[in-house]
């Protein structure tokens, strides 16, 4: 909501309300107290959720970062990593143990946090006793991957270049639209990966993954899978229900975001052998997705033009997937 001489009142359904006051002028008196207070200009946020990372770079707002909750060595994005390394970001702790007194000592006056904080409530009251605001990212709520890019609008407001934000997310609407003119393939497809208790972990249906795949031109292998009501994004199958739900799907997907030592069939095939009777493995078309995928949150056209390359044959080169040799 937007108010006379610059101010914006931001909702974040089911966490709260925050008042972006421009630069120069002060919250009026008399505001409710649980409306958070975020001044402009914002010159040292302490971004946590990588998802964002992606949307701040788009705007050219890299500068108005100042504190990481992930290390060089774990971001894919090269503006960010190449950040760290120079200096001009710092790692200030991950959500569950951030470095406080780095925090403080930054000026710190904004936190973006992802929904894993909820997990760690005393980390995000320390931090508000402190005064600093914290604003909880929920792009991984979005059932439609065009909501997690519109995030990109939110950050827009907060460095003042809501122009570009729009003109930024149109070009990814527009890439959409260009497959969604596109037939059905019929194609089924079934994206996964094998965790730690050697269970196939899921997307649940209706999620955003699940619906690249339907936009792309595919449809999903599992059908009302998940809690609807949950926010939970996945969906632990014992194998047996695995196999029973995706052995005929056309398409295997492996998330190696998430399980980055499966390189090759073979490396897949050992941690899980009843793969080797999936007709996808019979037929050569298990894929995986790039290490770098969820970070790339300005990617969600791509990721989908990708996805309906897979489904057709095309043979023009992907770039968040590529087939396991």
């Amino acid at each position: 909501d937007y108010y006379e001489d610059g101010y914006a009142l931001i909702t974040i359904a089911g966490d709260g309300q925050f008042l972006l006051v421009p630069e120069g002028k002060e919250a009026p008196e008399g505001l409710d107290s649980d409306i958070a207070v975020i001044k402009q200009p914002l010159d040292n946020i302490y971004l946590v959720a990588t998802s964002a990372m992606d949307l701040f770079c788009a705007l050219d707002g890299l500068d108005s970062i100042s504190l990481s909750g992930t290390n060089a060595d774990g971001w894919y994005i090269d503006e960010a990593k190449k950040a760290l390394e120079d200096g001009s970001i710092s790692f200030a702790g991950k959500y569950s143990a951030p470095d406080y007194e780095l925090i403080l000592s930054k000026n710190c006056d904004l936190a973006i946090e992802s929904t894993m904080i909820y997990h760690k409530p005393e980390v995000k009251e320390k931090l508000e006793q402190f005064g600093i605001p914290v604003l909880v990212e929920h792009s991984s709520y979005e059932s439609h991957p065009l909501g997690r890019t519109e995030w990109l609008k939110l950050y827009g407001v907060l460095l003042g270049k809501e122009e570009l934000a729009d003109k930024l997310f149109q070009e990814q609407v527009d890439k959409l639209k260009a497959i969604e003119d596109s037939e059905s393939t019929g194609k089924t497809v079934a994206f996964f990966y094998i965790n730690s208790v050697g269970a196939a972990n899921v997307r649940k249906s209706g999620d955003y993954v699940s619906k690249m795949i339907e936009l792309a031109g595919g449809k999903y292998v599992f059908e009302n899978l998940g809690d609807p009501d949950s926010r939970r994004s996945t969906v632990n199958l014992q194998l047996e229900d695995f196999y029973d739900g995706a052995q005929d799907a056309d398409f295997l997907v492996y998330n190696t975001t998430i399980d980055r030592q499966v390189q090759t069939l073979e490396d897949l095939l050992k941690k899980c052998s009843l793969l080797k009777d999936f007709k996808a493995v019979k037929n050569h078309q298990v894929w995986c997705t790039t290490e770098d995928m969820y970070q790339q949150s300005m990617s969600a056209g791509n990721l989908i033009e990708d996805f309906h390359r897979m489904l057709t044959g095309d043979d023009k080169e992907t770039r968040y997937l590529y087939r396991l040799k």
